[in-house]
């Protein structure tokens, strides 16, 4: 296609800056197929027999590959190989996916520790037919924006300046299911596991891994931060957070002046609670800061916030503790984030918007999983297939996530990282390659 002058669109700068970006040369797929090789030989010697090691080599760089769809068929039939060893070995192989976790977070501290990161918690549901996938039942799912059929997942995301990865994941338990001992038998759920909330399970992801992953923050949406028992466990055991809230939560403006007594003899009445919307609707606007959270693609990252010391009241009226509320609001889209802190005051504003942030690694984090690696394209049932599943996505994020930025180092595009159609194309050939060598071995 030409312009009107008659010069190609393709001879414009642009154009060529984004071609010369988009290029995939031959030394880049082999390096990444040794690259694959370096990375995979912390994880195979973990797998107890040369056949597991074999099929994890095989769905690892089949999750990495341009497959359509990455769950065991499509990827042993690429693979040249029978169909039932993979779909065995991702389903109830007799492998310990704890301790692939456990190295994992080793490699993720030593590639991407920050002591001013955040851990970023969260949920995320798959959508299920039937009635026999292990957790499954009418859960809501904000992907779907109504109540479905679905399982869901417990996450844990490292996110700091040097990069993000998802360090745990927990398959949630509903309570009627937690109770059906047929049905716990059937999918294999252990005893030792009992009905636990959500925001429970990440506060045990919290715990065991905090001391490993240099962090400054913990992070998470209003799933998990309007319940005022984390929070409380959280300031507890020493963790600095900032944890989105519902906009209609009730908060006492601790700054505010009190109300005048109604009879000389009677104490000052208290600053009564409103709603964090409304109380942030009231402010004037030279009360509101701009702040730059970061550079960005097309410009700073910029947004308006206003922040107040306040009290909220627990679900039996109890009022809580001294915390910090912050209105975060973004400058292009007018979104607003309500939040709930712990930070002391030598704490500055533009710290805790700067940490806040993080918490969109995790929805960056669980988008590239579904997207890239497969992550909600499973057929196992059972509570171990469900976790060997998402250890074995969440090794191929992690290489995902390293190699990105190995090649962004060197051909970075306009956002930095190499474009991730091109990404698929270096990784299929390095995945096919990977097979291919393993085979003949």
């Amino acid at each position: 296609m030409e312009q009107m002058t008659g010069t190609s669109i393709l001879d414009a700068p642009q154009a060529q800056k984004l071609l010369d970006d988009a290029s995939v040369d031959r030394a880049d797929v082999l390096g990444c197929k040794q690259r694959l090789g370096w990375f995979l030989q912390r994880y195979l010697p973990l797998f107890y027999r040369q056949e597991q090691r074999e099929n994890a080599r095989l769905v690892i760089s089949g999750r990495l590959s341009g497959l359509e769809r990455k769950t065991s068929e499509p990827i042993a039939r690429a693979a040249g190989v029978q169909r039932k060893p993979v779909q065995f070995f991702v389903g109830s192989g007799k492998w310990d996916d704890e301790a692939v976790m456990d190295q994992l977070r080793v490699q993720v501290a030593e590639e991407l520790a920050d002591p001013n990161a955040a851990l970023v918690i969260d949920g995320s549901t798959f959508a299920k037919k039937g009635k026999d996938s292990c957790g499954v039942g009418r859960q809501w799912s904000g992907r779907l924006g109504k109540v479905d059929n679905c399982q869901t997942g417990v996450f844990l995301v490292y996110a700091g300046a040097r990069g993000h990865a998802m360090v745990d994941r927990r398959l949630y338990l509903p309570q009627d299911w937690a109770g059906d001992s047929v049905r716990r038998d059937k999918c294999h759920v252990p005893a030792k596991v009992v009905f636990t909330e959500k925001w429970r399970l990440a506060l045990e992801m919290i715990k065991q891994h905090g001391a490993q992953l240099p962090h400054q923050w913990i992070c998470g949406d209003d799933e998990f931060g309007k319940v005022t028992e984390l929070r409380r466990e959280l300031r507890q055991n020493h963790h600095r957070y900032v944890l989105d809230v519902p906009s209609r939560t009730l908060v006492r403006d601790l700054e505010a002046r009190r109300p005048p007594r109604r009879h000389k003899n009677k104490r000052r009445r208290s600053v009564p609670l409103c709603r964090a919307d409304v109380w942030a609707a009231r402010q004037p606007p030279q009360r509101w800061q701009r702040l730059t959270i970061r550079a960005g693609e097309q410009g700073p990252l910029e947004v308006e916030a206003i922040e107040r010391r306040v009290q909220t009241m627990d679900p039996k009226h109890r009022l809580g503790p001294q915390e910090r509320l912050v209105v975060i609001r973004e400058l292009k889209t007018r979104h607003t984030d309500y939040c709930l802190s712990d930070a002391g005051p030598e704490i500055s504003l533009l710290e805790v918007v700067q940490g806040h942030a993080q918490r969109h690694r995790m929805e960056e984090s669980l988008q590239e999983g579904k997207q890239e690696v497969g992550l909600g394209q499973y057929e196992c049932r059972s509570w171990v297939g469900w976790h060997h599943h998402m250890t074995l996505c969440l090794v191929a994020l992690l290489f995902l996530t390293l190699e990105r930025r190995e090649l962004g180092g060197k051909n970075p595009g306009l956002d930095g990282f190499t474009n991730t159609p091109d990404f698929h194309r270096l990784a299929a050939s390095a995945a096919a390659n990977a097979t291919a060598d393993s085979r003949a071995n």
